[in-house]
């Protein structure tokens, strides 16, 4: 370690080009982490603040909440047992006096179940009548809404007020809007409102599905989200592919730098400094340009962080982030490993001249 930071000091341009490098790959991967993660969450935080095991929809609805309906005799010979019942709407909402419309995800409760009860309120109260509404932070955050403010949906046009607010609740990447089952029954199919609900939420196992439904268990659901696992599948492609550069990066500069330290290495086996010594010092050389080039993206990740607007969808775990770290400085120590065996063949009367 001690040879390896001489090293460095000595040649302070070459090797702060490639702690360059891989600060810039690093920063790259912690970026599309979060955005990954951020994107995740978004598809499913409503479901996830739902603490549900299982989830009974239509038959035919391919695993889509959009596209399930549930009657009211099939509501009726199903489980009752920690069950919550929930009418989905995909809506534009906007305020009365003709304000931007937002994407949104409506969805109706029952106020006598859990999903109902386990509200957790940041600002204002849980909605008690038909004509209000609690909704996601990000609607007042991002969007220009406030506590008191009287919305209405592209359907019928029945006008709702904002009574309360959640964090953390979205679903589709739209932020959630929760109203009353009646309410978003009548505005999702008229006034003639016939108890239809788009699907069963279950706290408990549920064994037997009524005639025409079908049961999933939440995360075989989530993963059913149209574009969630092809989603995640491309971020964790380009995560990876990233390491890999990261691993190429790294093994061809110390590899150049392993041939043209050639001549020293010699002179240092002449003296009797062992091979593993003379590798150890080129794996040394990665880890310490890795843990630099992790800790100077870690901060600029930190800034980046703290300056980047609610709208953009990012979470940054710090877990998650710490894990990435690690796998750099794995991929880099692999890296360094690379030049070894050059380092081992390297024949003393040869790299100095002789025959």
């Amino acid at each position: 370690m001690f040879l390896s930071l001489r090293e460095i000091k000595k040649s302070k341009f070459r090797y702060s080009l490639i702690c360059l490098v891989i600060v810039m790959i690093a920063y790259l991967i912690f970026i599309l982490t979060a955005l990954a993660n951020g994107l995740s969450e978004a598809n499913r935080q409503a479901i996830d603040s739902w603490n549900a095991e299982k989830i009974v929809l239509n038959s035919d609805a391919n695993g889509s909440l959009d596209q399930s309906t549930i009657t009211a005799q099939q509501a009726k010979k199903a489980s009752a047992d920690k069950r919550a019942d929930i009418t989905q709407m995909s809506a534009n909402v906007q305020t009365v006096s003709e304000g931007n419309k937002v994407g949104s995800q409506v969805i109706g409760l029952n106020k006598n179940q859990f999903i109902y009860r386990d509200l957790k309120i940041v600002s204002g109260h849980k909605l008690t009548k038909d004509n209000e509404v609690v909704v996601d932070q990000s609607l007042l955050e991002t969007d220009g809404y406030h506590l008191g403010e009287k919305v209405k949906f592209s359907r019928n046009g029945h006008v709702f007020k904002i009574v309360g607010t959640v964090k953390n609740n979205q679903l589709n990447v739209a932020p959630v809007i929760y109203a009353t089952n009646d309410a978003v029954q009548t505005e999702k199919f008229g006034t003639d409102v016939n108890h239809t609900i788009s699907a069963m939420i279950y706290r408990s196992d549920v064994k037997k599905a009524v005639a025409g439904t079908q049961i999933m268990n939440i995360e075989d659901f989530i993963q059913d989200i149209p574009g969630y696992s092809a989603q995640n599948s491309t971020f964790e492609f380009m995560i990876a592919f990233l390491l890999l550069i990261t691993l190429v990066v790294i093994s061809i500069f110390l590899y150049v730098l392993t041939m043209q330290k050639i001549p020293y290495f010699a002179v240092l086996k002449v003296q009797g400094v062992s091979n593993g010594y003379l590798a150890m010092n080129v794996v040394s050389n990665a880890l310490i340009l890795a843990i630099a080039g992790v800790v100077i993206s870690g901060l600029l990740t930190f800034l980046t962080a703290i300056s980047m607007p609610a709208a953009v969808p990012m979470t940054f775990d710090i877990t998650l982030m710490g894990a990435v770290a690690v796998m750099v400085i794995v991929m880099s120590i692999i890296g360094g490993l690379i030049p070894m065996r050059t380092v081992a063949k390297i024949d003393p009367a040869k790299a100095m001249g002789g025959s």
